[in-house]
């Protein structure tokens, strides 16, 4: 089979692949489509990435084999399916730390999703696929991944209503927070410096948006004086704490989505105790989440379709990455 293969220093080629077998318990997919997610986008410019590798796990597949003992699946049936999956019954598990799970990580698609065939291992298979219906489209079904990891983001972020809530970076998650905010009940508040990025998410219900120094006057008119209840950072690293310092009230909470540069935290010790402000992140999601996101999505609750600006070939999957590297790029779909 065809596959996208990262080869190191950036490079990524279409190359013959070995295709997977699969065994009882597991699914043989055959891809549909991939979203490009900025976690794989972090992998190919990381010179620590082992190689050769094949990445991308936002997957929309149809079923072509099923190992003895599946029963949620039959061929034919077109599914997305997870990367991770945790053990459900660890300490970390009972705790609502899922994604710290020691069986998470080693749970993975085999390949990744930018190939031609995936093998779904059973404790995927088991948890963590969802059969699409017919109405929703396969772009839309992609967004099943990336939607539920928002989804637990606002979980352990907390998020009331009457809440004012900044979104740094009005990406494709940065639209999906906008949307999932509003849903929760707060008042947000999108910042980025494109012009139709802000202008999307507030198509898609933030209440004001602009770069960092239009979103700080927002953010004071929306909460009477108070400031952000949480700044979600989806992107910019360690270098956004101090500012989203400055736009919280006391007692907020700076939520980082995303990781970034940034060996330290530009914030001092004695400013988080007397303001008492809370750093907090979230990694991945968990089946529950996952679950939540089909929901959203097969509903229609969650607007995904118009994120998708940008479709290319395994084939061309290098000119998607450069294409999300320039901002040009909301989201890229990737079909075998």
């Amino acid at each position: 089979m065809r596959a996208a293969v990262y080869r190191g220093a950036g490079r990524l080629a279409a190359e013959d692949w070995p295709e997977p077998s699969i065994g009882a318990g597991e699914v043989l997919l055959r891809l549909k489509g991939c979203g490009l997610c900025g976690s794989d986008i972090a992998k190919i410019v990381d010179p620590a990435t082992k190689v050769p590798a094949v990445f991308g796990h936002e997957v929309v597949g149809e079923v072509v084999v099923v190992g003895a003992g599946v029963a949620n699946c039959v061929v034919g049936d077109r599914v997305v399916a997870a990367h991770h999956v945790p053990c459900g019954s660890c300490h970390y598990c009972r705790r609502g730390s899922e994604s710290m799970c020691p069986a998470f990580k080693t749970s993975n698609l085999d390949p990744g999703g930018f190939a031609e065939y995936v093998r779904v291992p059973a404790p995927n298979a088991r948890h963590a696929m969802f059969r699409v219906p017919a109405h929703v489209r396969d772009e839309a079904a992609s967004f099943v991944e990336p939607l539920a990891c928002c989804v637990r983001a606002l979980r352990r972020a907390r998020i009331e209503p009457g809440d004012t809530t900044v979104v740094v970076g009005l990406g494709s998650i940065g639209c999906l927070f906008v949307q999932l905010l509003k849903r929760a009940g707060a008042a947000v508040v999108g910042c980025d410096n494109l012009s139709d990025r802000v202008a999307l998410a507030g198509q898609l219900g933030a209440d004001a948006g602009g770069p960092g120094d239009v979103t700080g006057q927002a953010v004071r008119t929306l909460s009477g004086g108070r400031g952000a209840d949480q700044v979600i950072v989806t992107g910019g690293g360690s270098e956004v704490l101090p500012w989203a310092a400055d736009i919280l009230r006391d007692g907020g909470t700076v939520h980082y989505f995303a990781g970034g540069d940034g060996d330290t935290l530009p914030l001092s010790l004695e400013r988080l105790y007397h303001r008492e402000l809370t750093i907090a992140a979230t990694y991945s999601s968990c089946p529950a989440d996952l679950a939540e996101a089909f929901r959203l999505i097969s509903g229609d609750e969650i607007a995904v379709e118009r994120l998708v600006t940008h479709r290319v070939r395994l084939e061309s999957l290098a000119s998607g990455v450069d294409l999300m590297r320039r901002r040009e790029a909301l989201k890229v779909y990737v079909t075998p």
